[in-house]
C-alpha cells in the first residue's frame, strides 16, 4: 500500500481504484477498494485480472484462519456473518463458466499464494462449496491435499455427468453441459466416461484426513443426493475419509429441491472453525527449499511456449507412480501452451553410482534436456555405497549433465528414509544430504532437502512415519507431500521476474578431478572373452525369479562356472561392471595392468528374489591411459549362493 500511495503522490491519481502493483511470484494485484460488507471491511482487487475479495474480522485470531469460497459467494451468508464474529476471513476468487477445469485451479493457485504469502493468511484454510463449487473446492482440495482444513459443502456437485450434464435423474442444463465440454475439450462420451470427477480418485485426500460435511435436500432434482453427496461420501469413507451428511428438512424447498433454508448455521459454522482451528498448522515447505540456484531458463522457455523436456533420474522412489505424476500433471496443466516431453529415467535399487554411468544412454542420448530432477541419496545409504564413490558420482552426473546442455536447469533433492530420520533424531545431518546440498551450494543448483521436511514435519505432530508416510517408498500421503514442495520451488521459481534471455549453467572446476564426469557404458563386445564366458544376445533367467525392467531381454556377457576368464581393455581412470546379481551369483577376482588380484562378492542380500542390477567399480582413481582389466570367477562364493554366476549387462568406463 506504501507503494500505491507514493506512485499517487508521483503522478496525482486519487482513485486507489486505478492503482496497480504486483504481489510476489508475479501476481499482479490491480483496482484496490474497501467496501463494507455486514459491518465488517471487505477488501476488493483483481489479481491477473480475475476479480478477488477478502473480508477481514474485526479481531482476527492468531494465524489468520480463513474459508475459502468456491462460488456462489453471496447465497447463506449467515455462517460467514458467524465466523467473521469468531475472528476468521472470508475470501473469494471469481473464475466463473471454468466448471472446475485445472485453468481454474490455476487461478485458484495464484489466489491462494497471494493470500497465504503475501497477506500472511494460514495455510489450511477451510473450503466452502455451494453447488457447482464443489467441482472447483474437490479439484483444488485433491491437487493441494496438504493445503486444506475441512471443506463444508451445500448441495455439491461431484459428478458432472449429473450436472450438468443431466445424464441420470437430474435435470441437467444444456447450456452450461455445452460450455463445460468447450471448457474441458471433451466430446459427450469422453465427458461420461471421465474419470476425475469430485467423486473420483480421494485417496490421497482421504489419506490426509481431511473432514468434509455435507448439507444437501432430498428432493434435490438439480444436484440429486444420490448421484453425488452420497456416492463421494462412500468413496471417501471407504478410503479412509472422515466424512458427515446433514439433510436440511426444515422450510421450503424451492428450485427443485436444490434450495432450502440452511438450519442452525451457528453448529454448521462450529464445524468449520473447529477443524480450522485445531488443525495443527503445517511448517511452510519453502523453509525446506534451497535457492543455491535458479530455474531462469525454464522459465524463459516457458514464456516463449518453447519445446521443454524435463527428465527424472533416481531410483524406485522416482520410478513408481507418485510425486513425478504429480509434478509433470501440474507443470502440463500451469502451462497448457507448453509442450512438454517427460523421460522416467527412474530405475529401482539405484543410487549415484549406477546414475553416472547409464546417464548417457538412459537419459541424454534421448535429446536436450531443459529440466533435470537428480536424487540419489535414498539407495546411496542403503546400498552401502562409500562416501568417495557418491562424491565423484553425483558431482560427475552435474557436470556431465551441463556439459551436454550447458542450459540446462538441474534441481537437487534428498528424499528420506528411516536411516536418515534416525540421524537427524541425534543431531547428525546424513551424509547423503550433506553431499547433495555441498553440491548444490557449489554449482549454484536448488536443493529440496525432503528427508529433512519429513523429519520436523514428524516432529511438529503433522503426521507419523508409520502410519501416513509408512516406509521409503512413500504411501500416497507421502507421495502427495512430496511433490507440493517440489512444485513449490517451481512455482516460486517460474514467476520471479527475470532477465529475458538464457543464461549458461554456472561450471567451476571440479571439486574432486576423478569425478566420474564421463562416465559411460563400453559395449560388451570390447571384452575378450578368454574362457567360460559367453555372449547372450538375449538374456532371461531359467528359473522363476524376477527381473528389471531394461536388465532382462538384452546382451549379457555369462559365465556360471569356477576358472572362466575374460579381459578387458579400456583407457580412463574408473572400470567397472554391471551384473545381474541373482539367486546364484557368485564371486569375482580381478586385477589391473596385472596388480594386486583383488576379489568382490557379487551376492546382494536382495539376490534371492531378484536378479538385481548391481554396479561394482573394480578400479578407480586410475591414470587416464590404456589399462587391462583381468577378470577369473571365483572358486569361493558367498555362503547363500546357489552357483558362481557372473552376468556382466554393462561394462562402466570413466573415459
Amino acid at each position: 500500500m506504501k507503494l500505491i500511495k507514493q506512485i499517487q503522490i508521483l503522478i496525482g491519481i486519487v482513485l486507489l481504484s486505478l492503482s496497480i502493483v504486483p504481489a510476489c511470484q508475479g501476481q499482479v494485484i490491480a483496482h484496490e477498494k474497501q467496501v463494507e460488507w455486514k459491518g465488517f471491511a471487505k477488501h476488493c482487487f483483481t489479481i491477473n485480472d480475475y476479480e478477488a475479495w477478502y473480508v477481514a474480522p474485526k479481531n482476527p485470531l492468531k494465524g489468520r484462519p480463513w474459508v475459502w469460497r468456491a462460488y456462489f459467494p453471496d447465497w447463506h451468508t449467515d455462517m460467514d456473518s458467524v465466523l467473521l464474529s469468531r475472528g476468521m476471513y472470508i475470501a473469494y476468487v471469481k473464475a466463473p463458466d471454468l466448471f472446475g477445469h485445472y485453468s481454474a485451479l490455476n487461478i485458484w493457485d495464484d489466489f491462494y499464494h497471494y493470500l497465504t504469502s503475501v497477506k500472511g493468511f494460514a495455510l489450511k484454510p477451510a473450503l466452502e462449496a455451494v453447488s457447482r463449487g464443489g467441482l472447483y473446492a474437490y479439484g483444488w482440495a485433491k491437487r493441494n491435499p496438504s493445503k486444506v482444513s475441512c471443506i463444508y459443502a451445500e448441495a455439491p456437485v461431484c459428478d458432472f455427468t449429473s450436472w450438468p450434464g443431466g445424464k441420470g435423474a437430474g435435470k441437467g442444463a444444456e447450456a452450461d453441459w455445452a460450455k463445460l465440454l468447450t471448457v474441458y475439450g471433451l466430446s459427450q462420451t469422453e465427458a461420461i466416461a471421465y474419470k476425475d470427477q469430485p467423486k473420483d480418485n480421494l485417496g490421497t485426500l482421504a489419506a490426509y484426513k481431511v473432514p468434509i460435511l455435507h448439507v444437501v435436500g432430498l428432493q434435490d432434482s438439480v444436484v440429486p443426493y444420490a448421484e453425488n453427496t452420497r456416492v463421494l461420501v462412500q468413496n471417501y469413507i471407504r478410503q479412509g475419509g472422515p466424512a458427515a451428511v446433514i439433510p436440511m428438512t426444515s422450510g421450503p424447498q424451492e428450485l427443485y429441491g436444490h434450495h432450502f433454508k440452511i438450519e442452525d448455521p451457528e453448529r454448521l459454522a462450529d464445524f468449520i472453525s473447529t477443524y480450522s482451528l485445531s488443525a495443527r498448522q503445517p511448517l511452510n515447505c519453502s523453509q525446506f527449499i534451497e535457492n543455491f540456484g535458479n530455474l531462469d531458463n525454464l522459465a524463459y522457455k516457458i514464456r516463449h511456449n518453447q519445446k521443454i523436456q524435463v527428465a527424472f533420474l533416481g531410483g524406485s522412489i522416482t520410478h513408481m507412480t507418485g510425486w513425478r505424476d504429480i509434478v509433470m500433471s501440474w507443470l502440463e496443466q500451469r502451462y497448457a501452451n507448453v509442450d512438454f516431453k517427460f523421460i522416467n529415467a527412474g530405475i529401482p535399487s539405484l543410487g549415484s553410482l549406477p546414475h553416472a554411468f547409464r546417464l548417457r544412454q538412459d537419459l541424454l542420448d534421448k535429446g536436450p534436456v531443459d529440466l533435470l530432477f537428480i536424487e540419489s541419496a535414498v539407495n546411496d545409504y542403503v546400498n552401502g555405497t562409500p562416501a568417495l564413490t557418491q562424491q565423484r558420482a553425483l558431482e560427475g552426473i552435474i557436470r556431465h549433465a551441463l556439459c551436454s546442455n550447458p542450459y540446462m536447469n538441474v534441481v537437487l533433492m534428498g528424499f528420506a528414509d528411516e536411516f536418515k530420520l534416525a540421524d537427524y533424531a541425534q543431531g547428525r545431518i546424513p551424509h547423503e544430504i550433506q553431499l547433495h546440498e555441498q553440491l548444490a551450494r557449489y554449482y549454484h543448483l536448488p536443493f529440496i532437502n525432503l528427508a529433512r521436511e519429513v523429519y520436523m514435519r514428524i516432529q511438529n505432530k503433522e503426521f507419523s512415519w508409520e502410519y501416513d508416510f509408512k516406509n521409503l517408498h512413500p504411501a500416497a500421503f507421502g507421495q502427495a507431500l512430496y511433490a507440493s514442495t517440489i512444485q513449490t520451488l517451481l512455482y516460486n521459481s517460474l514467476n520471479m521476474k527475470r532477465e529475458e534471455k538464457l543464461s549458461r549453467a554456472f561450471f567451476p572446476k571440479a571439486k574432486d578431478g576423478l569425478c566420474y564426469t564421463q562416465g559411460a557404458y563400453l559395449p560388451l563386445r570390447e571384452a575378450n572373452l578368454e574362457k567360460g564366458f559367453k555372449l547372450i544376445s538375449s538374456w532371461r533367467p531359467d528359473d522363476s525369479v524376477h527381473t528389471r525392467a531394461g536388465f532382462v531381454k538384452v546382451p549379457v556377457v555369462e559365465g556360471t562356472a569356477a576358472g572362466a576368464t575374460l579381459s578387458l581393455d579400456f583407457t580412463g581412470t574408473a572400470v567397472g561392471i554391471a551384473v545381474l546379481s541373482g539367486p546364484d551369483a557368485g564371486t569375482v577376482r580381478y586385477c589391473i595392468d596385472e596388480g594386486p588380484w583383488k576379489a568382490t562378492d557379487l551376492y546382494t542380500e536382495w539376490s534371492s528374489a531378484l536378479h538385481l542390477p548391481w554396479y561394482v567399480l573394480l578400479g578407480d582413481g586410475l591414470s587416464n591411459k590404456k589399462h587391462r582389466l583381468r577378470m577369473i570367477i571365483s572358486g569361493k562364493c558367498n555362503a547363500s549362493s546357489k552357483g558362481h554366476a557372473v552376468r556382466i549387462v554393462h561394462f562402466l568406463i570413466n573415459k
